[in-house]
């Protein structure tokens, strides 16, 4: 027996559990390497790509850390950056005050091991015509595996904010479908907001939040912050596997969370029932809510397996909603089960009357030290304001920041999580205190610190 056991207890010690990709990451991805022990790569400049760009450290090849040197605005100049090379960390968190805005464009993560964190994605239809041709995703996965996006403020995208796709069907089987497609992808703590609607889509309306397409599994919806998207707060499709909870949606349009086998898309496919637990998340209309909201619809042909608990849904003035609602007359049932049907490990679950606070202190990019824009979407949201855009003008347009610079010392941080050794992350100050101001109101202050 011990010539049995000792071989097992030795491979056992020589394979260490792995670590958590940071403090906190939750999820089926929650253990991605990411860059871990990979090259630092530091963005020097803002330019939509070449030498010290972000692009450029984006497409390098190998593991690799990515850090900031600059802060600012990068302009993509209408262009989506595709992300194909793994083992990734873009480290948001390391840039100078104000930090790291993306504009005219967006991601695809085409790949695996990849963790995104504090960086401001501001997509904008930049004055295309309507229906015209450009309709980027802030983020998407593609296809990819073992992502995170973590603290990221994401708005004005003219297809989704935020979303986990890929191809419906590769392979003949359901589990090649499922491995062929997003899988173990994790969406916390995020800003995804102001969707805009009758932008350039060729769809027309488009205002979405997040959408997890057919058969992706392993999806991870957890604290995030959804406000002013039509619909798709989110949406899963066929087939789709995911877990959400703590989040807290805002003033959707006409869907909050749905789900939809569409018949049109599967063809002569199997249908497959998909699964959602949904728990401690809250939902509360606004001013572009209709009134026969849902916090849970069902559309298509295909039923979807539900686990609820814990979930409230107001109206604007604080009107009970219901939790289920329907856009089909096919017979496509939700199946309420009694344990979730698909849920990660150690999850550590809010009471939903505390997720609104949490999730308004605690969500987007670089929560110590906000932009304009975010500070306005989180006071507007707390406030019970706002409304479905259809162009980032309505809100006044892209920002505009002078440069920052200051060096990376990669002493000061720890390299396997990205965190700061002191604590203290780079813009963050003592009075967490952040709200609106004109320029009257700084003014005052300024004659009030003299």
């Amino acid at each position: 027996m011990i010539r049995v056991l000792l071989p097992l207890l030795l491979l056992i010690v020589a394979s260490p559990l792995r670590a958590e990709a940071f403090p906190d990451a939750a999820g089926w991805a929650a253990v991605t390497e990411g860059g871990r022990g990979g090259a630092i790569i530091r963005v020097t400049n803002l330019d939509a790509d070449g030498p010290g760009s972000l692009k450029a450290a984006l497409e390098a090849p190998g593991p690799r850390i990515v850090v900031f040197e600059v802060g600012g605005v990068i302009d993509l100049g209408l262009t989506t950056v595709n992300i194909d090379e793994p083992y990734l960390t873009i480290a948001g968190q390391t840039a100078p005050s104000p930090g790291i805005t993306v504009i005219r464009g967006g991601f695809d993560i085409r790949t695996h091991d990849v963790i995104v964190r504090h960086i401001r994605i501001r997509s904008g239809v930049s004055g295309k015509p309507r229906r015209s041709d450009w309709e980027a995703d802030g983020i998407s996965t593609v296809a990819a595996r073992n992502v995170i996006v973590d603290h990221c403020s994401i708005t004005w995208a003219v297809d989704e904010n935020l979303s986990a796709s890929g191809p419906r069907f590769t392979g003949e089987t359901v589990e090649e479908w499922r491995a062929g497609t997003s899988r173990n992808i994790t969406f916390s703590y995020n800003i995804l907001a102001e969707g805009l609607a009758h932008a350039s889509h060729p769809k027309g309306e488009h205002s979405k939040g997040s959408l997890i397409h057919d058969n992706a599994t392993g999806i991870l919806i957890y604290r995030n912050l959804y406000a002013h998207n039509y619909e798709r707060n989110p949406m899963l499709k066929g087939g789709a596997q995911a877990a959400v909870v703590n989040n807290f949606i805002f003033n959707p349009g006409a869907q909050a969370i749905h789900y939809n086998l569409m018949d049109l898309e599967w063809g002569d496919h199997p249908h497959q029932a998909g699964e959602l637990s949904a728990v401690g998340n809250v939902l509360r209309g606004g001013f572009s809510t209709r009134d026969d909201i849902a916090f849970l619809s069902i559309g298509g042909v295909g039923d979807l397996r539900y686990y609820g608990r814990d979930n409230i849904a107001v109206g604007r003035l604080g009107e009970p909603l219901p939790m289920f609602g329907r856009y089909t007359t096919s017979p496509a049932k939700i199946l309420e089960t009694d344990e979730p049907p698909v849920w990660p490990e150690n999850l550590d679950v809010l009471p939903a009357n505390q997720v609104e606070t949490h999730v308004l202190r605690y969500a987007g990019a670089r929560p110590w030290d906000r932009d304009a824009h975010d500070i306005r979407v989180v006071f507007d949201v707390a406030e019970g304001r706002g409304e479905i855009i259809d162009s980032e003008e309505e809100v006044s347009g892209y920002p505009v920041v002078e440069p920052t610079r200051a060096p990376f010392v990669a002493e000061e941080w720890n390299l396997d999580t990205m965190e700061p050794k002191s604590g203290r992350y780079p813009g963050q100050t003592d009075d967490f205190v952040q709200q609106p101001t004109s320029t009257r109101d700084r003014l005052m202050r300024q004659q009030e610190a003299q």
